[in-house]
């Protein structure tokens, strides 16, 4: 049971918050009072593997704006926490992970890191996963993977061996975050025979290693992503749980897998106690948060950003180009409200698919550009030069040959320099601000107004979880007395945020 809320809350903790005050049918049981405490919500299976208290999941947010320190926190508040690494360098990763050991104590449960799939750089996801299993990372959350990778398969499988009772025992643990069944399906199923084959002829796993993950599903937990900040491909959180389940059932069958060993968490949208109430309803084993963390005291974003934040309502996000994938015409959720990063994103990928290079745009199209630069795009494209000719000269080697592409190169600087402007509070550049955010932000900020919640200082990820799991709880509680025939007036479903002790 979550410990009670201070003289600030307006409501009790959840086993209390309906005594009192909702009137009970004559003709209902009330023999046996129903009590739904917050560490009930979810799989019971999902705590006990992992170690958390509770089934809530601070989720990575990229390039460490999920940092050590949310990490830390998250787990003393009994959830689970994961470092935002991907895109960041393998040394800044490692000192990360150094932070959060020391933090928590070697071998901590509850915590993982980010493995973003990145085919565009040659050789940086081994990388990290050497590191991570150097570090004895026993947690990943794998994200961006349209198809499996080796490396992922590496990870999965070099964690499993017999336990003395004759059963698999998983010691690297994948999380994989999908949005569509085609891919879940994947993460579900045992790891393909010829990618197996290719890691023991390399020996990065043992023959033994791969016999077991023949067996197995190469993840234990999906995480089905909804309609999130960042990546995203918008699903409505229903369907797409749904069409996960169907993955399961399918997967399980064909590959003589018990599907209760596959577990799915919901992510996207759940900014509120009904959000992460109705999840659970669904069957979710987990739940995780993105956005509103990015608010919290924790979070690696700059004081202005999480300001811009605090502001937003559900409605104040919009779509625009990926700097990781501008040419393919891939796009992120982020903030629109107090800034004009996503209109200019937009537009760059109008001027990209229209002009040939700076040249050919029109003069007011070339303003454009320079304007939402801050400097001349010669200037612009010179930096861009420098840092491909020692990053990576065969890419530089074509651009210097095609306008079009120069076009696209300092395009995608630009969006790249959008998310360091917002963590690093650039004050000259806050109309630049790329801040990935999804409508969950706008919901809960319009739940916490008037409360505590709303000041940014009372925002850790401890208090805007446990506020949404007990709120989460309260109103399962509720929905099952109604369910079991007890009158439940409407106005009960409501919970107000408070701080709790």
């Amino acid at each position: 049971m979550l410990e009670s809320k201070s003289s600030k809350s307006t409501t009790v903790s959840s086993a209390q918050a309906v005594e009192g005050r909702t009137p009970v049918s004559p003709t209902a049981p009330t023999s046996h009072p129903l009590a739904v405490h917050a560490e009930w919500l979810g799989d019971h299976g999902f705590t006990r593997t992992h170690g958390s208290r509770f089934a809530y999941v601070v989720g990575e947010m990229a390039r460490g704006i999920a940092t050590p320190r949310m990490v830390i926190e998250a787990v003393k508040a009994g959830l689970i926490g994961f470092y935002g690494s991907a895109g960041l360098r393998p040394e800044t990763i490692a000192d990360g992970l150094s932070e959060i050991e020391a933090g928590l104590g070697p071998q901590a449960p509850a915590w993982g890191a980010n493995l973003i799939h990145t085919p565009q750089q040659g050789g940086y996801e081994r990388a990290v996963v050497d590191l991570f299993l150097k570090r004895g990372v026993t947690r990943v959350s794998a994200s961006a993977f349209m198809a499996l990778s080796p490396e992922i398969v590496r990870y999965s499988a070099a964690g499993l061996s017999r336990a003395p009772d004759g059963s698999i025992a998983r010691q690297t643990h994948v999380f994989a975050k999908v949005s569509r069944a085609e891919v879940a399906r994947q993460f579900m199923a045992p790891a393909p025979d010829r990618i197996l084959q290719a890691l023991v002829q390399s020996g990065d796993i043992t023959p033994e290693q791969a016999s077991l993950a023949r067996l197995v599903p190469v993840a234990g937990d999906i995480t089905a992503e909804a309609d999130s900040g960042g990546h995203t491909d918008n699903r409505a959180a229903g369907p797409l749980f749904s069409s996960l389940s169907e993955a399961r059932r399918e997967t399980a069958q064909t590959h003589g897998l018990n599907p209760d060993l596959i577990r799915i968490g919901l992510g996207g949208g759940i900014g509120t106690p009904w959000a992460a109430a109705a999840a659970f309803q669904m069957g979710a084993a987990y739940i995780i948060t993105g956005s509103v963390n990015q608010a919290a005291v924790e979070s690696g974003l700059s004081l202005e950003g999480r300001k811009l934040l605090a502001d937003a309502g559900p409605a104040d996000v919009a779509m625009t180009p990926a700097a990781d994938m501008f040419e393919q015409g891939v796009h992120v959720q982020v903030l629109k409200r107090g800034t004009l990063f996503p209109m200019r994103g937009n537009r760059m990928r109008a001027i990209y698919q229209s002009r040939s290079g700076f040249a050919d745009c029109s003069p007011e199209e070339q303003k454009f550009i320079e304007t939402a630069l801050g400097e001349s795009f010669a200037h612009a494209w010179q930096k861009t030069r420098d840092f491909l000719a020692a990053s990576n000269p065969a890419e530089l080697e074509k651009a210097e040959q095609d306008p079009k592409r120069q076009l696209a190169l300092v395009f995608r600087r630009y969006l790249f320099f959008g998310a360091q402007w917002a963590r690093e509070g650039d004050g000259a550049r806050v109309r630049d601000y790329q801040i990935w955010c999804g409508p969950a932000m706008g919901a809960f900020n319009e739940w916490v107004k008037g409360s505590p919640l709303e000041a940014l200082d009372n925002r850790s990820v401890k208090q805007i979880a446990w506020n949404l799991l007990d709120g989460a709880a309260h109103i399962t509680k509720l929905q099952a007395l109604r369910a079991s025939g007890t009158d439940v007036p409407q106005s009960a479903f409501d919970y107000r945020p408070g701080m709790f002790e």
